[in-house]
Order: C-alpha cells, then structure tokens, then sequence
C-alpha cells in the first residue's frame, strides 16, 4: 500500500515539532504493530522517545488531522488522559499522525473513568456538532452545527448511515421501516433538552484504558458536541465497562428519564455503521433495533 519511504519523512516532522529533542532518522527504529481498512499502525523509537504512529494514504490526511484535533480538545479539558499529539501531516507518500507512546494496562474501564467522562462532559458548546467533519470509523461523519438535537442526529448520524446501507443494498425491511424511523426521530426524542457535550464520540472498551498508575486513558476519537448519552450508550453495545464505571458516572451526572429507549436509538447509529464497514453479519441487529425503536 504504501512505500516505506516516508519514515525519515515522518521522523524529520516529529523532530522540527520537538525542536530537535528527539535523534535524527538514522537512529530510528520502526516496528509495524499492525491496522486494518488502509490504516497501518506503527512503534517508533527514537532516542529518547517513543512514538504510536498512524499511516495511511496521502487523500485521508483529513481524518487523522481531525483525530489529532479531537485529542487536542479532550486533552484541554484536563478531564482525563489522552495520548498527546507529537505530529500530524502528510509525509512523501504518506499522512501520518504520531503520538506519544502510553504504557497502557489491562482494565481502566472503572470508576476512575467514570468520574473522567462525566468532567469531559460537562464541557458543551452552544450549539451541536462541531467546527469540522471527521470520521466515525473510516466512514464520514457530518458535524455542521445544529441548534436542535433531534435534527442533528437525524440528519447528521442516522439519515446518512441509512442512506449509504442502502446504496450497498441492504433494502427490504431496513428500507422501508428505516425511512418512517428517520421520520420518527422527533418524536422519539421529544421532550429531551440535553446539553451539546464535548463527546469521545466512538467509546467503545477498545477505545479506553488505563495506565500503571490507574489514571484512565482514552484514544482514537471520533468527538463532537451532542448528548452524552450517546457516549454512555456506547459503552453497552459491545460490553466490557464495569458496573462501578457507571455507578461513578450517575453518582457525577445522573441521567434524566427515557435513557433506555435513546439507547437504542443512539446506538443504531454505530450498528449500521457497522454494517457499512464490515458487512451483512450486522444487518438483522439493525433491523431488530429498528423495528424495537418503531414499537415504542
């Protein structure tokens, strides 16, 4: 996919960024850790750092150039630990974005998280979205502001995730119960005022962590101002967050009445995400929540 040649490249942006703290390309040692959907994943050590490095194609610079954004934000908030950004840009062949290296451990999906997020969250903007796109994923996100948040999620998350499933042709009932579901959302969501939060906006257990220490981590974000019970809903699609991680979370912010039903509806999002990443295996869950959500 892509030739090697990028590495100096690579390593003479992290330098003039550091101010030449670390040593020079030749003394660099580069290990492939591995990546998926044209995304490759990389160690880099070079004297006397180390270095988490993402590496794709020259035309998806703009999707790491937004994480690095997402990690500044998050960071800025003081709210919990975010890998700091060492260089972003597009190198010979190659976009790139490094990263410092954190020694992550096992677990950290507890209360100290928990209380982490609930901070994060209490950071919110005027309105919903935020100043630039990004991906969810590899996938487009659309994040043009929005005064309403039932449009927003409407026409900005479920709208084109159903949109393009159905350009992959996944029709049939996803068809037709999907349009009166997108038909539905204001009235699924009405009576909910909540606050534009700064979200993760992908947190799933592999999107969390923690360090020797305890502190909790987060990385690979997909962030912008919404509800932050689309974070928390998140957390319960795939599992592997500990009861005392939303126990801490309530104790910090508790949630208004009607989570359980905007679970699924936030949550739908990720699902048919999933479906145009990775294939038909999740069509028949995102049929089911559909049809849950068009129940109610």
């Amino acid at each position: 996919m892509i030739d090697h040649r990028w590495h100096e490249a690579v390593v003479s942006a992290i330098r003039s960024l550091s101010r030449g703290v670390v040593g020079s390309a030749g003394s660099a040692r580069w290990s492939q850790l591995g990546g998926q959907r044209g995304v490759s994943v990389w160690s880099l050590e070079v004297a006397p750092a180390r270095f988490f490095v993402k590496v794709t194609l020259p035309d998806q610079a703009a999707m790491l150039s937004a994480e690095a954004e997402a990690l500044r934000a998050i960071g800025q908030t003081g709210s919990v630990r975010v890998p700091a950004v060492a260089a972003a840009g597009v190198a010979e062949d190659a976009a790139f974005l490094a990263l410092e290296w954190l020694d992550i451990v096992d677990g950290g999906r507890d209360a100290a998280l928990g209380r982490a997020l609930a901070a994060l969250h209490r950071t919110v903007a005027p309105q919903f979205g935020w100043h630039r796109d990004n991906t969810i994923g590899t996938s487009p996100q659309a994040n043009g502001w929005h005064e309403d948040w039932a449009a927003f999620y409407r026409d900005r998350r479920l709208s084109p995730q159903l949109e393009a499933a159905l350009r992959a042709g996944h029709r049939g009932r996803l068809a037709t119960d999907g349009e009166r579901l997108v038909a539905a959302v204001p009235a699924l969501l009405e009576g909910h005022r909540p606050s534009a939060s700064l979200l993760h906006g992908d947190l799933w257990a592999g999107n969390a962590g923690r360090l020797a220490d305890g502190s909790p981590v987060l990385f690979d974000p997909s962030s912008y101002h919404g509800d932050r019970e689309a974070d928390l809903a998140m957390t319960e699609l795939f599992g592997g967050f500990s009861q005392d991680f939303y126990a801490a979370y309530l104790d910090a912010a508790p949630l208004p009445a009607g989570f359980e039903r905007r679970r699924t509806l936030y949550n739908l999002y990720h699902v048919l995400n999933h479906l145009n990443l990775f294939g038909a295996s999740y069509l028949a869950r995102a049929e089911a929540m559909v049809g849950e959500l068009l129940a109610v």
